[in-house]
């Protein structure tokens, strides 16, 4: 699959998995093509209604600053996004992953417009913790894009480095990241995320 990384955002893959999702919408004119790309980017930049364009049965995320309180309005590189995925939770996180927002970075000219936003996983904020609080390793990155290229608009996840975390000190939590991790990469991929790029184009 050609990820559409006009920002270069997107890392290489250095070490463990990748994963690809995207959903492509060709537009009729440049005025459709135009409207669709800037509502796209809006939901994608709402990261508190990420849970409304993919589904409410699957993933919650919640935006935060660095204290953990919660943030309202568009993301922005260094603040924190909580995750609440269905089934159980790390110690560490106290039920929740964390990821912190690494890059938002965004690309325009004529015919190209595109927006991406990056996430790592990260120490829950609102614990002196350290350990990192997500069923991936610390050197895992997701990054969500939207692009317009001429009158061809779409929405991607872009998964890189994937791995288990193993930092957590208690078996079941490593057992339960390890699972979540397995099926991140899988079940995640195939249904979170491609509901989340199908929402996302949604006219």
């Amino acid at each position: 699959m050609e990820n559409k990384n006009h920002t270069d955002a997107v890392p290489e893959n250095r070490s463990g998995d990748e994963v690809n999702t995207e959903t492509v919408k060709e537009c009729k004119n440049a005025a459709e093509a135009n409207a669709l790309y800037q509502t796209a980017r809006g939901r994608l930049l709402d990261v508190n209604s990420w849970h409304r364009i993919s589904g409410e049965h699957l993933a919650h995320f919640m935006l935060a600053d660095q204290a953990g309180n919660p943030v309202a309005g568009p993301v922005q590189q260094g603040l924190m996004i909580r995750i609440d995925i269905p089934g159980p939770g790390t110690r560490e996180g106290d039920g929740y992953d964390w990821v912190v927002v690494e890059e938002v970075k965004e690309e325009t000219s004529e015919q190209v417009e595109s927006v991406a936003v990056r996430v790592r996983p990260a120490s829950d904020p609102t614990s002196d913790a350290e350990e990192t609080a997500h069923f991936y390793a610390p050197k895992a990155t997701s990054t969500f894009t939207v692009s317009r290229n001429h009158l061809t608009v779409s929405a991607g996840v872009y998964d890189r480095n994937l791995a288990p975390n193993q930092e957590a000190d208690g078996l079941l939590d490593k057992i339960r990241n390890a699972i979540v991790g397995f099926m991140g990469e899988n079940a995640l991929s195939a249904v979170q995320w491609k509901a989340f790029t199908d929402g996302l184009l949604v006219s």
